[in-house]
């Protein structure tokens, strides 16, 4: 084993660079990934997310990913939002936009931060490392909290007791044999507050959750149009959903989020609906140009602000839904005149 020694300097070197937390584990230490993950898509609870169903092999077992790999360090990004995220739920002629996504893509900074870390570890002990940031078939959060950062509350997303829920994952898979954490247990007790806080009952039961209910996946993942007794549900929801991250008691101890490029842009903590369902491709692109939400591409986005203006009470815009009513796209065409039909007097 590499040392105690070792491990000390790559925490502090981590927490230097700016990760809110960091522990280390085993490549096997979460043997009961692969069961949970099997029957969740054997379920079909994963939707339209056939990469789950076809990478499993390695998802539920870090160690056939790299196997000369002897240490997973598992590390927090916090983002920790300066404001209540639930309160633009109430402001319906406005899109609400998940707080990840209020600015660059999480994918790039947080890579670009362990990167960093991982040439260090290379210059320093001559190992071996790969870096992942939810882009290839790691488990994060399984393996973050065998890493002591946290235990997965029963909204299924990570939590510590001094990060709350308000952070990314990152790893570092290395040949570095490093002593590891102690798995963190679970501490939410009799809270129920983010599975009653659900607006689309998307938890079968605490600790389970069925994709194809879920806000983020259908504004994000999902392709095509949205079950019609899910839309109203969404409210004002265009990109993801914090409802279930925003309740959690645990938060009052969340980490402070100290990477400037993560923090909210002003444009897009209540972006008005009418302005964005104005935007051309060209314009999409622009607007979220670096930003996580460019990825679903301009015609969902449109998708999602049809729904919320659908949903927002707001007869005022009922004229900005009509001009997509004839969308070359049959989905984006559904959901204009799914909007135009919620906003006429003998609406809902």
């Amino acid at each position: 084993m590499t040392g105690a020694k070792t491990k000390a300097e790559i925490i502090a070197q981590a927490r230097a660079e700016g990760f809110a937390a960091a522990g280390v584990c085993r490549p096997d230490a979460i043997p009961q990934a692969a069961p949970r993950l099997a029957a969740f898509v054997a379920q079909g609870r994963h939707g339209q997310m056939k990469w789950m169903a076809e990478r499993m092999h390695w998802r539920g077992n870090p160690a056939a990913l790299w196997p000369a790999a002897r240490s997973v360090i598992m590390l927090a990004e916090a983002y920790t939002p300066p404001h209540d995220p639930l309160a633009i739920l109430t402001r319906r002629d406005r899109g609400a936009i998940s707080v990840y996504a209020q600015n660059r893509d999480y994918h790039d900074v947080v890579k670009k931060r362990l990167k960093r870390l991982g040439r260090w570890m290379v210059a320093q002990w001559s190992c071996e490392i790969k870096v992942f940031v939810d882009t290839a078939p790691v488990m994060e959060k399984p393996l973050g909290q065998a890493a002591g950062l946290g235990w997965q509350g029963k909204h299924t997303n990570l939590l510590g007791r001094e990060l709350g829920n308000w952070f990314f994952l990152g790893a570092i898979f290395t040949t570095l044999d490093l002593p590891p954490d102690a798995p963190e247990q679970d501490h939410c007790g009799n809270c129920t507050a983010c599975l009653d806080i659900c607006p689309t009952g998307a938890f079968p039961a605490p600790f389970q959750l069925d994709a194809r209910r879920c806000i983020s996946y259908l504004t994000i993942e999902h392709d095509g149009p949205v079950d019609e007794d899910l839309r109203p549900l969404l409210g004002n929801r265009i990109y993801g959903c914090d409802d279930c991250l925003a309740i959690c008691p645990w938060n009052k101890f969340a980490a402070t989020a100290h990477e400037a490029r993560l923090a909210p842009r002003p444009d897009l903590t209540a972006p008005r609906l009418g302005d964005l369902s104005q935007l051309d491709d060209a314009g999409f692109r622009t607007l979220f140009s670096g930003s996580p939400i460019k990825r679903i591409g301009h015609k969902r986005f449109l998708r999602n602000v049809l729904y919320a203006i659908g949903n927002s009470r707001t007869p005022a815009l009922a004229e900005s839904a009509r001009a997509h009513c004839d969308h070359p796209d049959q989905t984006v065409a559904d959901a204009a005149r799914w909007a135009v039909a919620r906003l006429a007097p003998s609406g809902p």
